[in-house]
């Protein structure tokens, strides 16, 4: 049996990422163009996807939504990515919930700053969208698999 919309030459590949259907992943960017982008991304890829244009928008919507990965921009007004990571980090129900940082800057000083408030992994934009499916699988699916015994 043939797909009619195979032959008709439609792209029918539903997801080219197996595993990330329905992953909530958070964008917390100041820049409509990065959450727009990664949120075409990731939707893409099968990821449901909540934005937040800084961080006090972001920690409101974090509790409804419940993210299983946040992406955070450092530099933003109001609440930066540093104030943001360190307050979610300190909440007992999202602890857990990776947190990966953007920046611009892709200093040792800016990468150190951010595991000391609690981030898994730090991408330069920027970004493409290997590096935010890399991370998710790093962080997530992969975090989530048990560990080999070897044998």
């Amino acid at each position: 049996m043939v797909n009619e919309r195979e032959d008709s030459g439609l792209d029918v590949s539903v997801h080219e990422d197996v595993g990330l259907d329905g992953l909530k992943v958070m964008v917390i960017d100041d820049s409509k163009t990065i959450r727009r982008t990664a949120e075409i991304l990731l939707k893409n890829a099968g990821c449901e996807v909540i934005v937040a244009g800084d961080g006090f928008e972001a920690l409101s919507k974090i509790a409804d939504h419940r993210p299983d990965i946040i992406f955070i921009d450092i530099m933003m007004p109001r609440l930066d990515g540093y104030q943001t990571t360190a307050l979610i980090k300190r909440n007992s129900q999202f602890s857990s919930t990776p947190v990966i940082m953007l920046s611009s800057k892709d200093g040792l000083f800016d990468r150190a700053r951010g595991r000391v408030v609690g981030c898994e992994e730090y991408l330069t934009k920027p970004f493409t969208k290997e590096d935010l499916l890399g991370a998710i699988h790093r962080c997530v699916i992969g975090a989530a698999k048990p560990p080999s015994t070897g044998a």
